[in-house]
């Protein structure tokens, strides 16, 4: 199927949903600030498209494709961030060979703004992470891994905030718990930080501190879990002034983003494209004035 049916497609499968105190959509014409956010989680280091005869995904996938869509949709708004929900390597033996070097230089070629960090991040061990970041044109956010006393320590952020169009957008990242999951030689003195109260301060750092329009969270959590164990859906309920939590890790495909309501009674968007680069999420806020905030999201077929 061609590119532009695939946007077809995806265009006819959104779903508007209000944000804010308004529930039309009277102002998404002129006068709304429109702010596209296009994101991936889970490459898992697959750089070439499936083949024709792959059983699960046929001619799906490939950055080149992704590359010519986040081509595309920035063309048609320049106010467009990029953004990763981690696990870029381990997958394929272009991991192995190269080590996480053509992932991180691809990403840097399409122009990612930020990405978090995931589990398989850390195949190689933290050293392996830290020997890729010089291919690597962008910025890691990541606020729940204390890394002050490995050689990770200052190389990635807790939290950044772009401005696009006046609109003010503050970013954070949360990793899931590593130990249990990975062996503790590849991540050694890398600390754990409750998820939950990371967010609750970054938050409150982003909206009141840094008065963010727009707070999104990059998660490697896991969408949802039949236990009490930390995921997407808990941390939207458990915290506030998220407006989107773009997550990974469960490979989860969602046709439309989940709506959540957080511990304020407002609504939070959870999204999540599965993995391997199949899809790429597309979210559309359209912001008039304060709390009035609307989204729209797709996933479309790379």
């Amino acid at each position: 199927m061609k590119r532009r049916n695939f946007i077809q497609q995806a265009s006819a499968a959104t779903a508007f949903v209000g944000l804010g105190g308004l529930s039309s959509l009277s102002f998404k014409a002129a006068t709304a600030k429109h702010i596209t956010i296009l994101h991936t989680n889970d490459v898992h280091s697959h750089i070439d498209a499936f083949g024709p005869d792959d059983p699960k995904n046929p001619n799906m996938g490939g950055v080149a494709r992704r590359a010519s869509l986040v081509q595309q949709i920035r063309q048609e708004n320049l106010n467009t961030l990029l953004l990763d929900a981690g696990d870029i390597f381990q997958g394929t033996p272009y991991f192995n060979f190269y080590g996480g070097e053509l992932e991180f230089k691809l990403m840097s070629k399409l122009k990612y703004d930020a990405a978090t960090i995931g589990n398989h991040d850390f195949d190689n061990g933290i050293d392996g992470l830290y020997a890729q970041l010089p291919n690597a044109d962008f910025d890691f956010i990541c606020s729940n891994y204390d890394f002050s006393n490995t050689v990770m320590d200052g190389h990635t952020l807790p939290h950044k905030v772009f401005t696009k169009d006046g609109v003010k957008i503050g970013i954070f990242g949360l990793g899931i718990e590593l130990q249990g999951l990975v062996n503790d030689k590849l991540y050694k003195e890398t600390k754990y930080l409750d998820p939950v109260e990371t967010a609750q301060e970054m938050t409150r750092i982003l909206k009141e501190e840094q008065q963010c329009d727009l707070v999104i969270c990059l998660s490697h959590l896991g969408y949802s879990y039949n236990s009490d164990t930390i995921d997407d859906l808990k941390l939207a309920r458990a915290t506030k002034d998220i407006n989107l939590i773009i997550g990974g890790h469960t490979h989860t495909f969602l046709e439309k983003p989940t709506i959540e309501t957080n511990s304020a009674g407002k609504k939070v968007l959870v999204n999540q494209v599965g993995c391997y680069g199949i899809y790429l999420g597309r979210i559309d806020f359209f912001l008039n004035g304060d709390e009035d905030i609307q989204a729209d999201g797709v996933k479309i077929a790379v």
